[in-house]
């Protein structure tokens, strides 16, 4: 009698990546990304695991029309550095979402999916119109 793998099983499974458009248009930031997170995880699929690449792909429209609820709009802030001693550079929501909608919502996003190496790959499918 042989033993049956269950990795080898769900490695020989055909994945068919569907695509799944999401909405952005008031809809708050959170839910959003929680709910582009498990897309892109394959989190609604049957053949699910923690350890393989089964997610599909995303794409968000109407980024620009996105909800902070509260006053995230003034008081959240994102950060990077220049690489220069004393150039932190601070960047208000507000003001990100009028540069640049899609990098809060690709921040969200990033932030809610675990830090392994598979993070790149879920990212790579994840596309703003």
């Amino acid at each position: 009698m042989t033993k049956i793998n269950k990795f080898e099983l769900l490695r020989n499974i055909k994945n068919e990546r569907q695509k799944h458009i999401l909405d952005a248009a008031s809809q708050p930031l959170g839910r959003l990304a929680a709910a582009a997170a498990g897309l892109l995880r394959g989190k609604h699929k049957v053949n699910f695991d923690y350890h393989l690449d089964c997610g599909d792909f995303v794409e968000i429209i109407n980024a620009d029309k996105l909800i902070l609820t509260g006053r995230k709009l003034e008081q959240k802030s994102y950060h990077h550095h220049t690489g220069y001693p004393g150039h932190l550079k601070t960047v208000t929501a507000k003001e990100m979402l009028s540069k640049d909608p899609t990098f809060i919502v690709r921040q969200a996003i990033s932030g809610m999916l675990p830090k392994n190496k598979l993070r790149v790959k879920w990212l790579k499918r994840l596309n703003f119109k």
